[in-house]
């Protein structure tokens, strides 16, 4: 009898350890869910935008949307340790391969007008004949959030990392296809006209000839590596940790 009354215990100091370990990183996640899926409701994001203006808007939800994803990856480094796969050199190249292509699609889909998708240039119409970055997906910052989860998964192998970066980057494959559906329904008839030299699935229309590589070269190329190196730098003064591997 005192024997299974000392299992009961140690089973239930066990499982508050647990909890407490894991609470931080289960209530950064909730909030920053929260705050990702309301707002990009039309009625919520519309009735903000009135309230505040769209570049007030804008400004306020990325300052919002980088500081709890600061807060995600803290909690996720201080939740109990479970691991399932290890660091290693080859890994660590494979997502600085990865980072790059995200990096690269950041870039140019920040810099493009886009009317199926987030970002890009809202003030600026849409040129048919130059689909830039859009001939390689029509949603290249959700892209770029996908690669940059594989990346983190890659050499981040235990739980809390893999729940972390693995429900980021369904969160933005379920982004791509809701945005899908919203640029599908807000086009209507003219749906084939406006996507034509265009790509859901990445390279597609480069690939059947579509779309020309030649309008995919151009002087924001240069900004990538400008970016990478800072992205190298902050990582290891913010978070302790080198994202290169050893020389």
């Amino acid at each position: 009898m005192t024997g299974s009354i000392n299992s009961l215990k140690s089973l239930m100091t066990w499982w508050k350890r647990c909890v407490n370990g894991w609470a931080e990183i289960i209530s950064a996640s909730v909030i920053f869910l929260v705050t990702h899926t309301l707002p990009a409701r039309p009625a919520i994001r519309t009735r903000l935008t009135g309230l505040i203006g769209r570049r007030a808007y804008l400004t306020l939800y990325s300052l919002v949307s980088l500081v709890l994803l600061a807060w995600l990856i803290m909690a996720a480094g201080r939740a109990p340790h479970v691991g399932f796969w290890s660091w290693t050199p080859e890994r660590a190249w494979l997502a600085n391969g990865l980072l790059a292509i995200a990096l690269w699609l950041a870039v140019c889909g920040a810099a493009i007008a886009n009317p199926f998708s987030l970002g890009g240039l809202a003030g600026k119409a849409y040129d048919l004949a130059l689909p830039g970055i859009l001939a390689v997906m029509r949603h290249p910052l959700l892209l770029a959030l996908v690669l940059w989860s594989l990346a983190h998964l890659t050499v981040n192998g235990d739980l809390a990392h893999i729940l972390l970066f693995g429900s980021m980057g369904a969160f933005s494959l379920i982004g791509v296809l809701a945005m899908e559906c919203r640029a599908r329904k807000r086009a209507g008839p003219k749906w084939r006209q406006v996507s034509e030299d265009t790509s859901l699935l990445p390279f597609s229309s480069l690939m059947t000839g579509q779309a020309r590589w030649s309008g995919l070269l151009s002087w924001r190329l240069l900004i990538v590596p400008a970016v990478w190196a800072v992205i190298v730098v902050l990582h290891r003064q913010l978070l302790g940790v080198s994202p290169l591997p050893p020389l």
